[in-house]
C-alpha cells in the first residue's frame, strides 16, 4: 500500500510574525530604533503585546535572529508604497536602431540623423547598422568613414559606446546619450509644469475678477424713478342743442354662410360588356405560278445538237 506524499505549499517571502517565530531567543530591536539585547522569545512576545504591536522578525539568517516591535500593517503599507514610487521614477534604457545604406543620399542620411538625434535627447542608446551588398562587401571602409561621420555629426549629445565592427554582411556600432533617461524625464515634466503655470494664473485671476462681492462691498440699490405727472386734459366744447343726433351705423348684413366643402363623388362603376369576336374572312391564296422550261428546252436543244442526224 502506497502511502502518500505530502507536498508543500510554496515558500513565503514575508517575515515571521509573532508566534511564528521558533527560535529560543532573538536581538530584540524596540519601537524607535532602540537596542533592547538579546532576550528570550516568551519575554520578547510579551513586551510586544503590552504595547499593543507585533513581532516582526527583520533579519533572520543572523545569529541570533533580529526581531522589532513595530505595527506589520502600517510596515507592509509603507513598503507598498516606496515599491511603487520606486517604480514610478525608474527609467528603463531602450536600445533603438537606425539602419543605413554605404551610398546613402544626402538628404536621406539627414533624415536618418535627425532621428538618431531625436533618441539620443530622450536618453535612449541608437544602434547603427550599415547593410552590404554585392560588390559592397569589398568595400568596409565605406561604412567606417559613414559611421565616423555619423559620429562627429552627433558628438554633443552622445558617443561612441561601441566600435564598428564587421557582423557578416553588416557593420554595427552604438551610441550611447550624454544624458540619462530620468534626467530627460525630469526635464520633460518641469517643462510641462513651466508651461501650465500661467494657464493657472490666468484661471485665477479670471476666477478673482467675476467672483460674488461680499455684502459691503455691494453698492445700495438705486431709487426707481418717479413717473411724470399727468398733463391736465383742455375741456371740449359741448354741442349745440340744433345739431341733429348722429345717424347711428347701419349694421353689417350677415355674412352668407360659407359653402360646404365639396364631397368628392364617388366614381360609379360602369359594367364592362364583353365585345364578341370578329369572324375575319379568309383570304385566298395565288395558285403558284407555272415554272418557265426554259432551261429543259436549252438542255434538249443541247442533246439534239450532239445526236448525229
Amino acid at each position: 500500500m502506497s502511502v502518500p506524499v505530502s507536498r508543500g505549499g510554496p515558500i513565503s517571502v514575508e517575515p515571521r510574525i509573532n508566534d511564528r517565530i521558533r527560535v529560543p531567543e532573538v536581538r530584540l530591536v524596540g519601537p524607535n530604533g532602540e537596542q533592547v539585547g538579546i532576550v528570550r522569545i516568551e519575554d520578547a512576545l510579551r513586551l510586544a503585546e503590552e504595547a499593543d504591536l507585533d513581532l516582526v522578525e527583520v533579519a533572520p539568517m543572523a545569529r541570533p535572529p533580529v526581531a522589532k516591535l513595530m505595527d506589520y500593517g502600517k510596515f507592509k503599507y509603507e513598503s507598498a508604497v516606496k515599491a511603487r514610487e520606486a517604480r514610478k521614477n525608474q527609467a528603463q534604457t531602450v536600445i533603438k536602431e537606425m539602419k543605413l545604406r554605404p551610398k546613402i543620399d544626402v538628404h536621406d542620411y539627414e533624415t536618418k540623423k535627425g532621428h538618431v538625434v531625436r533618441f539620443l535627447r530622450e536618453g535612449d542608446k541608437v544602434k547603427i547598422t550599415i547593410m552590404f551588398r554585392g560588390r559592397e562587401q569589398s568595400r568596409p571602409e565605406m561604412g567606417a568613414r559613414l559611421l565616423q561621420r555619423l559620429a562627429e555629426d552627433v558628438v554633443d549629445l552622445g558617443f561612441v559606446e561601441s566600435a564598428p565592427k564587421l557582423d557578416g554582411r553588416n557593420m554595427i556600432m552604438v551610441l550611447g546619450p550624454h544624458k540619462k533617461k530620468a534626467d530627460f524625464k525630469a526635464e520633460r515634466n518641469a517643462g510641462r509644469a513651466h508651461d501650465d503655470a500661467p494657464e493657472r494664473d490666468l484661471a485665477q485671476t479670471l476666477l478673482a475678477e467675476h467672483a460674488p462681492t461680499t455684502t459691503d462691498d455691494v453698492p445700495a440699490p438705486r431709487s426707481a424713478p418717479e413717473p411724470p405727472a399727468p398733463e391736465p386734459e383742455t375741456p371740449q366744447p359741448v354741442a349745440q342743442a340744433a345739431t341733429p343726433a348722429a345717424t347711428p351705423a347701419p349694421a353689417p348684413a350677415p355674412k352668407a354662410p360659407a359653402k360646404a366643402a365639396a364631397v368628392p363623388k364617388a366614381p360609379t362603376a360602369r359594367a364592362s360588356t364583353p365585345k364578341a369576336p370578329t369572324p375575319k374572312a379568309p383570304t385566298p391564296k395565288a395558285p403558284p405560278k407555272p415554272r418557265a422550261p426554259a432551261a429543259k428546252k436549252a438542255v434538249q436543244t443541247a442533246d439534239e445538237a450532239d445526236t448525229p442526224v
